[in-house]
């Protein structure tokens, strides 16, 4: 905990400086950019945390109908997948890379069967269901006695007992529908709308309006920094806006 500013996180993030930071969750329409929601949080919350809350909170409030949402890798969780879903948002989500321990199979490689419940292993054996841990994990292990014997053992599993575990959440059908989303003509011109709006929205309030750093210490603070901003940016982008149709018009 920070001695000077204990509402800041600590923050550890792969190409991220590390050290204590606030974040800014920030929200932005398609057509013009617009900032419709701000919200800050210490450094160390994770960005998906406080994601449906602020969606639900839009959607009251200015009674907007979301269609669809494009986000980064960081809010690709089976709850924002099962929420999008449960909301019938088309949601577009970055795909989050993770690699298995060199020389073991991935898990793509080990095929779900719905019907019986089981995954089959790339050398056909079933690996049954076992139980649900407490995150909503279902495991599915193999048999260690058909697995002692098996030509791909050292290309599998390297426990000790022989046996092979494979996890799926219990909202994965809504993970993977937002892969298939991902990957449709809709979802890549979707997709490529983020570096046009929330990218530049927020190289915008670095460069040009001093949104690297907190000016004063303290969540609240900091969050009235992060509204000033979005005001502001929102104020140039109607002007603008207005002006571009005034031309046309």
């Amino acid at each position: 905990m920070s001695t000077t500013d204990p509402d800041s996180g600590y923050m550890i993030r792969d190409g991220k400086p590390e050290g204590f930071f606030y974040l800014d969750h920030r929200t932005v329409d398609v057509k013009y950019n617009l900032i419709t929601d701000v919200f800050v949080t210490a450094g160390n919350v994770h960005d998906s945390v406080p994601y449906l809350s602020r969606l639900d909170r839009q959607r009251e409030r200015f009674d907007f109908a979301v269609e669809a949402v494009a986000l980064d890798s960081g809010y690709l969780t089976a709850p924002i997948c099962q929420g999008l879903d449960a909301r019938k948002i088309f949601g577009v989500i970055a795909h989050r890379r993770f690699h298995s321990k060199q020389g073991l199979f991935h898990k793509w490689e080990f095929t779900y069967d719905a019907e019986r419940n089981v995954y089959v292993c790339p050398q056909k054996q079933d690996l049954l269901y076992r139980t649900t841990d407490r995150k909503g994990y279902r495991q599915y292990t193999s048999n260690p006695e058909q697995c002692a014997s098996c030509p791909m053992l050292d290309n599998c599993t390297r426990s000790r007992n022989k046996r092979k575990v494979v996890t799926r959440h219990i909202w994965e059908d809504s993970k993977e529908k937002v892969r298939l989303n991902r990957l449709s003509k809709s979802g890549k011109q979707l997709y490529r709308k983020r570096k046009e709006t929330i990218e530049r929205s927020f190289a915008d309030a670095k460069e040009l309006h001093g949104f690297r750093y907190c000016r004063l210490r303290g969540l609240r603070n900091a969050t009235e920094q992060a509204l000033m901003t979005a005001a502001v940016q929102n104020m140039k982008k109607i002007a603008l806006h207005l002006e571009r149709r005034a031309s046309e018009g």
